[in-house]
């Protein structure tokens, strides 16, 4: 799995049926794209969704290919094996991986590994009850880099009606979360944003995500982008803070010290080490990556 899958705090969806917004969502600093062949195309044209998509990244260099995932239909449904058929293709063409939607056993994400190849890093939607129950071993299944909570469709199948701030969903983020801080896997990301048009709902809901500790989250519009990239990147006063709890630790070589009137030790270390970090990923990202 390469650093920038494990590292990446935007995913961006684009319908594959939609192939000329491809390089547009490249260039629209998300971090990865997701070209969707599930929820956003319709029935009749999962063929033409797959064909597009494969002439689409062709186009691409070889950079833009290795941030592009491509989301296949669910086991189980009548698309399943034709979209395997067409993921070794785009494998072979430098593709980063693919999005396993309903994701809910080890078997599923064997069968789409063994189709997409070694090279392929696959992502597992934890977006049902048996998905939640089974996240332990999803998170350690083969060539799985990341899992992500699929709030949506998981209210639908558990059957819950939630108020605005998703309060009744805490229990379940966290348990995704976990599981991959168990698992030693990189930090999950957090379901989609659905209104599109309001900018602050989206800063509301990117601000949960990074406090309950997911490394990032799914995107339906490039506007989100930006929006989510500023929850994320530490700004200047936390990068500043965290370098002074690194100078001081070291002045007092090592321990425990007091820095404006607060005892600084180890877990203040880390999350310094932690702030620091994320801030090297953003300068990273504004530079092209």
């Amino acid at each position: 799995m390469s650093n920038l899958l494990a590292q990446a705090c935007s995913f961006l969806f684009v319908p594959a049926t939609q192939p000329e917004r491809l390089p547009k969502a490249l260039a629209s600093g998300a971090d990865m794209v997701i070209a969707d062949w599930e929820d956003a195309v319709a029935p009749a044209d999962k063929p033409a969704a797959r064909a597009a998509l494969i002439q689409a990244v062709a186009a691409l260099d070889g950079a833009q290919r290795a941030r592009v995932l491509v989301r296949i239909n669910a086991e189980g449904t009548p698309w399943f094996a034709d979209d395997l058929q067409a993921l070794a293709q785009l494998m072979a063409q430098g593709l980063a991986g693919a999005v396993v939607p309903k994701a809910e056993s080890i078997a599923t994400l064997q069968t789409v590994a063994q189709a997409a190849g070694p090279q392929a890093a696959l992502l597992a939607l934890v977006e049902s009850v048996p998905g939640l129950y089974a996240v332990d071993a999803l998170a350690t299944a083969p060539q799985v880099a990341r899992l992500a909570f699929g709030h949506l469709d998981f209210q639908v199948d558990a059957g819950m009606a939630c108020g605005a701030d998703e309060a009744e969903l805490l229990p379940m983020r966290m348990a995704v979360v976990l599981a991959a801080r168990r698992a030693g896997m990189a930090a999950p990301l957090d379901g989609v944003t659905v209104d599109t048009r309001n900018p602050e709902r989206m800063a509301v809901d990117a601000a949960r995500a990074r406090r309950m500790g997911f490394g990032g989250k799914l995107c339906i519009h490039p506007a989100q982008v930006p929006v989510l990239h500023a929850a994320f990147d530490p700004d200047e006063a936390s990068v500043a803070h965290a370098r002074r709890v690194q100078q001081a630790l070291q002045e007092a070589g090592g321990g425990v010290c007091v820095l404006d009137g607060r005892m600084v030790d180890a877990p203040v270390l880390a999350q310094a080490r932690q702030t620091l970090e994320r801030h090297a990923r953003a300068l990273r990202r504004q530079s092209g990556h």
